[in-house]
């Protein structure tokens, strides 16, 4: 199977299933859910294909796949995924089936055409895809831009208060971000014999001033998208307003496209202004995390405190990938993974709490786990899961960063372990204020309140509590899958692991 185009397919796949949907009547919707679905599951299938096809001491990329498109100007419809890229494409291909099925009356509760939602997170999905699956960087760039669209229409048409806000003040500050990344990517071709190959263009010996321009270039798209500390703002308001589906495909998967962009462009491609700027993005990455967390303790609205914990958990991230080690690399490529799983449960466990009390506040809950235990408890579960509670995938994740961090940048793991304290204080609040304690009596008098989890919501968060809990365990098959990927970007950057001690192997030894 190793000639069939699987990423070219992969991604065109969700756009062909958007197409069948907005095309049904708006009469049917149950049809819109169910064809959505199915074509979800489609991508789903051929995913997990991928993932058994591919070879762990094989190439570098995988499945690479390349049509013309502009020769004049050097652009390719280019594919080929690495490591990482097939871990994140995975990651898409499971989120997005369980957000259509959570997400399942979000469209009829706004009174807008159901098959248009669908259709818009088949769109998602395409772009999404896409982005990760590029080996072009025009093409990169085309996918990064044309996926603000559909999330545009999900927070603007079909969220709830202050949507339209939220959706300009993220569509602009990703557009922003994208002008920064368009310069860049010109000047790029420019310097680099006018070719948007990302292999071509890594063999590419650039100017020190030029490197490092084009690399801030980049690196503030990136940044933004992520997003770091100091352009973070948009993320709590359009996770706030976003339907509770389109925020978890939010955090879960865009936000990793700002980190997936710098360790496949902005380490290999400029690895002496990588290094050069290292210290100002540890610098973000921290106060990210203590920043983001301590706002997150203040925060009132549970939406808005899913967002801002994503904030911190993105600094862990930024803490993995310019540490330059591979062990805190291969730790924040498992952290963009786990964060997914992990604050995407967390955020549709979130949007069926909303739906039933219909209120996003902690002060208008209070005991609701007296009412809904099964809910509560897998609210609790979520929780545990976004502090790294030991047992839980993030766990894993957030220690392989810590720990290969600490070989090489002590002060910078100590402060990035503060933010562990910090996490258990906003997720236990969060909690306590929410499920536990007194039972409000107003929840008593609201109808949805006395409903626990359904069939169709015990399989949306079945398959994220069995992942989480499973790679907490045995991560082993899928850092094999990252490891070379880490190992070949930390060589493109000329950064080694630091050898041992002699006091470290003679204790070893004994």
């Amino acid at each position: 199977m190793s000639d069939f185009p699987f990423l070219s397919v992969l991604t065109a796949a969700p756009l062909v299933g958007a197409v069948v949907v907005a095309l049904l009547p708006r009469s049917r919707p149950t049809l819109a859910k169910q064809v959505a679905l199915g074509w979800s599951l489609l991508v789903l299938a051929l995913s997990v294909v991928m993932w058994v096809t591919w070879q762990v001491d094989g190439h570098r990329f995988q499945f690479r796949e390349s049509y013309p498109w502009i020769p004049n100007w050097g652009v390719n419809f280019t594919f080929a995924a690495d490591g990482i890229a097939l871990v994140m494409l995975m990651l898409i291909a499971v989120l997005v089936p369980l957000v259509i099925l959570a997400s399942w009356h979000d469209a009829e509760s706004s009174k807008r055409s159901v098959p248009t939602y669908f259709a818009l997170l088949l769109v998602l999905e395409c772009t999404m895809l896409g982005v990760f699956a590029a080996a072009d960087v025009f093409l990169f760039y085309v996918f990064f831009e044309v996926m603000l669209v559909p999330m545009y229409f999900l927070i603007g048409s079909y969220g709830g208060h202050q949507r339209q806000y939220a959706a300009v003040k993220f569509f602009l500050y990703s557009l922003v971000g994208g002008l920064f990344m368009l310069a860049a990517v010109i000047g790029l071709w420019v310097l680099g014999g006018k070719t948007f190959d990302w292999v071509a263009l890594s063999q590419v010996d650039i100017s020190t001033g030029a490197e490092r321009w084009l690399f801030l270039g980049f690196f503030v798209a990136f940044a933004i998208k992520a997003p770091f500390f100091p352009f973070h703002t948009w993320l709590p308001d359009a996770g706030g307003a976003a339907p509770a589906g389109a925020a978890a495909l939010l955090v879960g998967v865009l936000d990793k496209v700002g980190t997936f962009g710098i360790l496949r462009y902005c380490l290999p491609l400029f690895p002496e202004a990588a290094q050069w700027f290292a210290p100002w993005a540890l610098a973000l990455a921290l106060v990210g995390i203590i920043y983001a967390a301590l706002l997150a303790v203040g925060q009132n609205d549970l939406k808005r405190l899913v967002s801002y914990t994503s904030i911190a958990h993105f600094g862990f991230i930024g803490v993995g990938i310019f540490a330059f080690t591979t062990q805190a690399g291969t730790g924040a490529v498992l952290y963009m993974l786990n964060h997914g799983l992990a604050t995407g449960l967390l955020f549709l466990v979130v949007g069926m709490l909303v739906a039933r009390r219909g209120s996003a506040l902690v002060s208008d809950f209070g005991g609701a786990g007296k009412l809904v235990p099964v809910l509560a408890g897998v609210f609790f579960f979520a929780g545990l899961a976004s502090l790294a509670l030991p047992g839980t995938a993030p766990f894993v994740s957030e220690f392989l960063v810590l720990i290969g961090t600490f070989t090489v940048n002590k002060p910078v793991a100590v402060i990035a372990t503060l933010g562990i304290i910090l996490a258990a204080a906003y997720v236990l609040w969060m909690v306590q204020r929410t499920t536990q304690g007194t039972l409000n009596p107003a929840l008593t008098e609201i109808d949805g309140m006395k409903r626990d989890l359904n069939l169709r919501e015990k399989v949306v968060v079945a398959p994220l509590i069995a992942l989480i809990v499973l790679l907490g365990f045995y991560p082993k098959p899928v850092t094999d899958v990252i490891n070379p990927a880490v190992q070949a970007t930390m060589e493109d950057v000329g950064r080694t692991d630091p050898a041992p001690s002699v006091d470290t192997v003679q204790e070893a030894s004994r």
